[in-house]
């Protein structure tokens, strides 16, 4: 059997988000993969925590340092349904993750080349290798409908 490709994690990356949907939260999932191995999953919880830091990335982080009891994610890869912000690049940057893969793009807060670019900043002592685009049209389309619900 072939492992999980990009399509594969992003999937349920997706599955993430309709869940913090269902919350209330504005609907963006992400997971850490090292490996084959999930290591780490989670879903925008902003709201719920009253946490402005409780992104999905962040979440996704914290869940994978916490299984590893360290909080550099060498060799892992992150999966997120929307580009991340500045915020999560930075965290991203500093966890020391691989890869990032994410859905659509963020013209309002991506921080991964629609705003800002913090994965190229040459400053920084980490790079990430950053890939947009994965099921973009099913990303947007769910925090699209989730928006258009909200606001008539």
């Amino acid at each position: 059997m072939p492992p999980p490709s990009d399509a594969d994690y992003m999937r349920r990356a997706l599955a993430l988000a309709r869940a913090a949907a269902a919350q209330g939260e504005v609907p963006v999932g992400a997971l850490v993969v090292r490996g084959s191995e999930i290591i780490g999953e989670g879903a925008n919880r902003p709201i719920g925590q009253h946490d402005p830091s409780a992104h999905a990335e962040i979440e996704a982080l914290r869940a994978a340092g916490r299984v590893l009891g360290d909080y550099r994610l060498t060799g892992a890869t992150l999966y997120v349904t929307l580009e991340p912000c500045i915020m999560c690049a930075s965290a991203i940057v500093h966890a020391r993750i691989d890869r990032v893969v994410f859905g659509a793009w963020d013209p309002k807060a991506g921080a991964a080349g629609s705003i800002a670019d913090v994965f190229a900043i040459p400053q920084l002592n980490h790079r990430v290798d950053v890939f947009g685009g994965v099921l973009a049209e099913e990303c947007a389309t769910l925090l699209s409908e989730f928006f258009r619900a909200r606001r008539p």
